[in-house]
């Protein structure tokens, strides 16, 4: 078990090197693919050592061997809590299909949200190839508990309706707080879901972006004016309701 869980940790640490290599890139418009590994500051290609996830940042206290210049935090953050999180997933449940659907969701939403909040930007060519994705999984692993196959499709395509109409109202009334990515997002989200989860994602996400964005005016960290991006909360609501969604309406149904 600890080798397995090694190899988890691993393995999400080097998704995590990648999901960098997508964040830097993706919204300049440049190849994933091509060129190889290199530092944006003097070009210089990085060896095999300076590309082992987590352990060549140390390895280079945080800046560039050739020019010196620093390399961002994010890269270790990002790295730290992909291996962390295929390490918990592993955990949870072990090499299964499960693991696999939620290390992809992981990695998919946490790109997602580190784009929103150094750029602002929810990308479409992120979330218009992930829809049709989280559509076919609910066909090999269903998200909500005793559906059967055709039944967890619809769950889906009403999850992603549902997610879809929620947010539409705000992103059409109040345009400069909520931007159409944030729309299209929560309609992936429901996708992925499933109903009643696109409600607990989208519930979670809008308390815990209100409560943030209170404790910064009170603290004087923060203006009206000043932009929250909300991809980061819904990012998070869904990673939740993925995880604890059933849970969680077990738990809020109790009470009634």
């Amino acid at each position: 078990m600890i080798l397995l869980g090694l190899i988890a940790f691993s393995l999400g640490a080097c998704v995590g090197s990648f999901l960098n290599v997508v964040a830097d890139r993706l919204p300049e418009g440049e190849s994933i693919i091509r060129p190889p590994s290199h530092c944006p500051s003097c070009g210089h290609r990085l060896s095999p050592a300076e590309l082992i996830p987590l352990l060549s940042y140390l390895w280079l206290r945080g800046r560039c061997h050739r020019c010196g210049a620093r390399i961002p935090i994010r890269v270790l953050l990002v790295e730290s809590a992909t291996a962390a999180a295929f390490l918990l997933l592993y955990l949870k449940s072990g090499f299964t299909l499960q693991w696999g659907i939620l290390a992809f969701y992981f990695s998919l939403f946490l790109t997602i949200a580190v784009i929103d909040v150094e750029h602002e930007l929810i990308l479409d060519k992120l979330v218009y190839p992930a829809c049709p994705v989280a559509f076919a999984l609910h066909s090999v692993y269903p998200m909500g508990i005793g559906l059967s196959f055709p039944q967890s499709l619809f769950n889906s395509l009403l999850g992603g309706a549902v997610g879809f109409l929620v947010l539409l109202l705000p992103g059409l009334i109040w345009r400069e707080g909520m931007g159409w990515g944030d729309v299209k997002l929560a309609g992936l989200i429901g996708l992925a879901t499933g109903f009643p989860g696109s409600l607990v994602a989208l519930l979670l996400a809008i308390l815990s972006g209100g409560v943030l964005a209170a404790i910064l005016l009170l603290c004087g960290f923060k203006k009206r004016r000043d932009h929250l991006p909300f991809g980061p909360f819904l990012s998070a609501g869904a990673l939740i309701a993925l995880i604890w969604g059933s849970q969680i309406c077990h738990w809020y149904l109790s009470f009634l």
